[in-house]
């Protein structure tokens, strides 16, 4: 997938061709940038999103579309589109400017005991509010969403080889296992929405409360298991409690979460070439933890 070279001085210029309105606002880095998207913030009070290759721009005019009819239901503060940009000779995609929501990122922050407790109650609420709205129409999973919200099986192969392929690395046995339990599994219910890509990348804290959860890209009505990820990407002992129990959903559904989180954890281990890092320790902890269920380890 071949990625644009993405600066601030193409973002100005887009601005001053589309929108002149808004050629004024000096326009600055975010902290960190994302990888499907690069962000600059565009004067004080906006913020401009440039989709980094073709397949992330086919989020563009979901999110345009969805979130004004989203926000209504939700207690959480989430993107506010303002503009969507076409693309031009300079740039081939789509581009969302939104107003600016105050909060930092939770991936810069390191959080104590209580304030990942108090999370992981606010990010129960959060799922709970967007799997409760009825009278929203969207779209189902696919290609625009990496199939979030479809059923875990949809990448069995992947994980099947990268499991195998970790052998002696992990219990690729027991891992197994769980896949193929998660497999049998389906959500019976009525497909519910998803946000896709629930990720500490997305949240932002704000006096140690969530105030916003961003990037909708991921969005779809289907199986909520792949938005519970969260509890072994990054909750832990009394907040992953916590969690799974506000949630209040059963436990097949928790396997299926289970699955999308070692297949996501085996995914990103087979990419790191030395499996003795500090990186590489991360996706084996997940792998550890999302195991536990089949007793041991």
């Amino acid at each position: 997938m071949t990625q644009l070279d993405i600066t601030p001085g193409l973002a100005c210029k887009l601005i001053a061709e589309q929108f002149p309105e808004y050629a004024h606002l000096p326009i600055t880095s975010v902290e960190k940038q994302g990888h499907d998207n690069r962000t600059y913030k565009l004067g004080k009070e906006l913020l401009i999103r440039m989709p980094t290759a073709e397949s992330y721009a086919l989020k563009v005019p979901k999110e345009q579309a969805l979130l004004p009819k989203l926000a209504p239901h939700l207690t959480v503060n989430i993107p506010v589109p303002i503009k969507m940009g076409n693309a031009s000779k300079d740039y081939p995609y789509p581009f969302s400017i939104y107003k600016w929501l105050p909060g930092t990122s939770i991936n810069l922050l390191v959080l104590e005991d209580d304030c990942l407790e108090k999370l992981a109650f606010d990010l129960a609420k959060f799922l709970k509010e967007l799997q409760n709205i009825h009278d929203v129409d969207g779209p189902s999973p696919g290609q625009h969403n990496w199939w979030r919200g479809d059923h875990v099986s949809v990448y069995d192969k992947g994980a099947r080889e990268q499991v195998a392929s970790l052998t002696g690395i992990i219990d690729s046995d027991k891992a197994m296992r769980l896949w193929e339990q998660a497999c049998k599994t389906r959500w019976s219910n009525t497909p519910v929405w998803v946000h896709g890509d629930f990720a500490i990348g997305n949240m932002l804290l704000q006096d140690d409360k969530l105030s916003a959860i961003i990037d909708f890209g991921g969005i779809a009505l289907g199986d909520p298991a792949c938005d519970l990820v969260i509890a072994w990407t990054f909750l832990k002992d009394n907040a992953r409690d916590i969690f799974i129990r506000e949630m209040g959903l059963d436990g097949d559904t928790w396997f299926r979460a289970r699955g999308w989180a070692l297949w996501k954890a085996t995914f990103e281990l087979c990419q790191i070439e030395d499996k003795n890092s500090p990186d590489a320790y991360m996706q084996k902890r997940i792998i550890e933890e999302v195991l536990k269920v089949l007793g041991g380890s």
